[in-house]
């Protein structure tokens, strides 16, 4: 098993990269963010690698960080969910944005995604809600919130004061962030209206 490749990039295609290692080249399909991220050819790159091998194939996935690799096995464990389809998703979301999306059950944003129909969205944050607090990287902070949010059972102040932030246009990610925010800096005990200005005063930043 491959795990991980260090080498310099030879070329990048549309959904892989070849990535040459003591004279070996390798070709590992990558989502089009990792590919986005890649330098150009030449450069040193480093891949995280998930290996598939079958009868008839041998494959190579490669990511920027363990944590997307970690979300590319997740995403597989749902039923209907392969590798393009894992791929795509997370060409289009980062894992923080991810673990958000499935915490706050937003299944337009896992939608998103091509390939991922509303069934197949809602079966992701289904199978993956109690997953994706353990694997939400820079999301860690508000997760809890989140999922809290996305299952109805948040306290009154906090869902009031999300609810009047996404109704001042704000996204409702955005809003649980600044409402996490606003919840350490102004106590558990604050009611809404403290949370809504302490919530403004964050995404003002």
């Amino acid at each position: 098993m491959i795990g991980k490749l260090k080498g310099t990039i030879d070329e990048i295609g549309e959904d892989h990269v070849v990535l040459d290692v003591h004279g070996v080249g390798y070709v590992a399909h990558c989502s089009a963010r990792t590919l986005g991220k890649l330098g150009s050819a030449g450069e040193a790159a480093v891949l995280f690698i998930e290996t598939y091998v079958r009868e008839d194939q041998f494959r190579l996935f490669g990511f920027l960080t363990a944590l997307e690799r970690e979300w590319f096995r997740l995403l597989q464990s749902v039923q209907g969910v392969g590798s393009k389809v894992a791929l795509a998703v997370l060409s289009t979301l980062t894992p923080g944005e991810l673990a958000n999306a499935i915490a706050l059950q937003d299944k337009t944003a896992v939608s998103r995604a091509p390939g991922v129909g509303p069934k197949v969205a809602v079966r992701i944050m289904t199978e993956l809600r109690n997953k994706a607090p353990a694997f939400s990287g820079e999301a860690g902070a508000s997760i809890g919130l989140k999922q809290e949010l996305g299952e109805g059972v948040a306290s009154a102040p906090v869902s009031d004061a999300v609810s009047a932030l996404t109704n001042l246009g704000y996204s409702r990610d955005q809003a649980a962030n600044a409402i996490a925010a606003a919840l350490k800096n102004g106590g558990e005990g604050a009611d809404s209206a403290k949370l809504i200005r302490l919530g403004l005063k964050e995404l003002s930043r």
